[in-house]
C-alpha cells in the first residue's frame, strides 16, 4: 500500500454510467493538476483512472472511485480507490495478461494501468466484488 499522509478529505465519484466515468476523468486530471504532477504524469493518471473506471462500470456493473492527495514529506501526489462489487476477477495472472480480454477490447486495461502509475495494488474475491488503488507520485 501506497505510503503518505492524506492531505484532505477524499472526494468520491460514483461510477454508474458512461457521464460518471467522464466526471471521474475531469476530477483526476484537476487533482492531478493541484498536486502539480507534470502534464505527461497528468496524462498517464487520468488514462489510467479511465480505464480502470470504465472497467468498474462494464465488469464490476459500477461502483465507486475515491480520489485522495497524498504527501510524503518530499513529494505529493494522487491516489484513486476504485470499489465495485461485481463478480470479483477469477485469474488475476490471465487478468493481466497483454492481450486477455473477457470483452471486446485489446486486454491492455489492467496491465496498462499498472505500468502507467507508480502504486497499484489489487484485492478481489469472486461474488464480492474487487478494489484497486493506484497513486501517482509527483517527481
Amino acid at each position: 500500500m501506497t505510503a503518505g499522509v492524506d492531505l484532505g478529505v477524499p472526494a468520491t465519484q460514483a461510477i454508474r454510467s458512461d457521464e460518471d466515468v467522464v466526471r471521474v476523468r475531469q476530477l483526476v486530471r484537476t487533482t492531478a493538476v493541484a498536486v502539480k504532477l507534470s502534464l505527461v504524469d497528468q496524462t498517464k493518471l487520468v488514462t489510467a483512472a479511465s480505464e480502470l473506471a470504465r472497467n468498474t462500470l462494464i465488469y464490476g456493473g459500477g461502483g465507486t472511485a475515491e480520489v485522495t492527495t497524498l504527501e510524503d514529506g518530499r513529494r505529493r501526489g494522487v491516489r484513486i480507490v476504485f470499489a465495485d462489487q461485481g463478480p470479483g476477477i477469477p485469474d488475476l495472472d490471465q487478468a493481466f495478461t497483454d492481450g486477455f480480454t473477457t470483452g471486446g477490447g485489446l486486454g491492455l486495461g489492467l496491465s496498462g494501468a499498472r505500468r502507467l502509475v507508480d502504486d497499484f495494488d489489487i484485492w478481489t474475491v469472486v461474488g464480492e466484488g474487487t478494489r484497486i488503488t493506484i497513486t501517482k507520485w509527483s517527481r
